[in-house]
């Protein structure tokens, strides 16, 4: 695979919630210079779970990757997604602990990958950059635990719907018609997602899609009426408390 020096920048800056959105500018360019770039083709694993070597942090420079995990039955469960200007194994570098999950590209990403002697060494000196890492510890535990209490307490079309206000916070982008998330997304994904069989999720998405609250393309939503979608939800926004915003 093709080593790349340079770090391509998005259009418009790094996504402002994703870690290098975070970043001051000159912590963000000493950290770009750390590590090599790498471009690695869709459906590779960056991280094992269970492994404890190599100790080595990722940065999503471009594309997407999905973060799952293995239940005791043998199902994969998705975790979340991560995309440009995200970090991804920053947890087993910072406690020497097995991997947590499996992280996979979702399509064709560049990377830039950091070993944790190096890493480790940039947030001693960087104060700034170690508070964002501590912050995205910090929301990714709540956002676990508010996976779990949206599992045992709302119906699938409420997880659905929450769902989708989600990944439009974190990764939608206004279009013509609404708010556009083109994360390449299959319904199996969805339904890890929200803890559901995935015949559920289809339902539901068709009946969204049905009272025009979405419409829905070859791996790509619209979200087109957010009224709607938030009376289909429940809620207005997601609890900054639980790690989102």
């Amino acid at each position: 695979m093709a080593n790349h020096n340079d770090a391509p920048r998005p259009v418009g800056g790094w996504p402002r919630r994703s870690f290098l959105g975070t970043l001051d500018a000159p912590d963000r360019a000493r950290l770009l210079k750390l590590g090599t770039s790498r471009q690695i083709a869709a459906g590779e694993t960056l991280i094992m779970e269970g492994t404890t070597e190599p100790r080595e942090v990722f940065v999503l420079l471009q594309g997407c990757a999905k973060v799952t995990s293995a239940t005791d039955g043998g199902d994969t469960v998705l975790l979340s997604i991560r995309a440009d200007g995200d970090l991804v194994g920053e947890l087993a570098v910072l406690d020497d602990c097995p991997r947590l999950a499996r992280v996979t590209t979702i399509g064709p990403c560049v990377v830039r990958r950091i070993g944790q002697p190096e890493f480790l060494e940039f947030l001693a000196a960087s104060p700034g950059a170690f508070l964002a890492v501590s912050r995205i510890v910090s929301a990714r535990l709540r956002n676990a635990t508010w996976h779990r209490v949206e599992y045992g307490g709302s119906s699938v079309p409420v997880r659905i719907a929450r769902m989708l206000m989600m990944l439009a916070r974190e990764h939608g982008r206004p279009a013509a018609e609404g708010t556009l998330i083109t994360l390449p997304l299959t319904h199996p994904d969805m339904a890890g997602l929200v803890g559901a069989k995935e015949p559920t999720v289809q339902k539901a998405l068709a009946s969204l899609k049905h009272r025009k609250v979405i419409d829905k393309g070859y791996r790509e939503i619209v979200i087109r009426d957010w009224p709607a979608l938030h009376t289909a939800a429940g809620i207005t926004e997601i609890p900054p408390e639980y790690g989102i915003d």
